[in-house]
């Protein structure tokens, strides 16, 4: 009778032992999964930035261009100037979201200028440097569709059960889009002169 006490008693034990041993593997799996995660997300967010640096170090170059046949458009450089200040300066995703989105529009103002210069349309050095210019915010818009569809997976599993109930014990939340800034989603007005 005693013996079978005992085997009562280890068997339970080793059904206790058993269920630890599960639920265990079950946190560390979803706690290596939303780290995994957020990791791709970080990882992808550098490459974002990579590209934005690109842009960044063409621009001097492009404005230079620009400069030498667009003398009195002081505001537009200045503008480009402090867009890629706040942008060099800026910490959070938020703020680089932001100061890129002023750079985008202070760059889309410049091209616009161009427009009124046709030997500066000419102008070898431009021609490039605007190509250059062009297939990089190619590869931006790419890193940031990738960087978005990281952040959705993401999201999904720590919105999701049990992933949900995961992320609330381990202090991990939603993360925020890469999204368009609502002064880039308005339709630019274009003028070929007829007014």
């Amino acid at each position: 009778m005693k013996n079978n006490g005992l085997k009562i008693a280890l068997g339970c034990f080793g059904v206790i032992v058993l269920c630890v041993v599960i639920v265990g593997s079950m946190f560390i799996k979803a706690k290596n999964n939303m780290v995994e995660l957020n990791e791709n997300i970080d990882a992808q967010w550098a490459q974002v930035e990579n590209q934005l640096k690109r842009r960044n170090d063409l621009i001097p170059n492009l404005v230079n261009t620009v400069k030498g046949y667009a003398k009195h458009e002081k505001e537009i450089f200045t503008d480009i100037a402090e867009s890629r200040a706040k942008l060099a300066g800026a910490k959070t995703v938020d703020e680089k979201v932001k100061a890129s989105g002023q750079l985008e529009g202070a760059l889309s103002r410049l091209l616009m200028i161009v427009e009124r210069y046709p030997d500066l349309k000419a102008n070898q050095q431009f021609i490039a440097l605007q190509a250059e210019l062009a297939g990089t915010e190619n590869r931006i818009a790419v890193e940031r569709m990738r960087f978005n569809e990281m952040v959705r997976d993401y999201n999904k599993y720590v919105k999701k059960f049990p992933g949900s109930f995961y992320a609330s014990i381990f202090g991990y939340a939603p993360r925020s889009f890469f999204e368009v800034p609502e002064s880039e989603k308005a339709v630019p007005k274009v003028n070929f002169g007829t007014e």
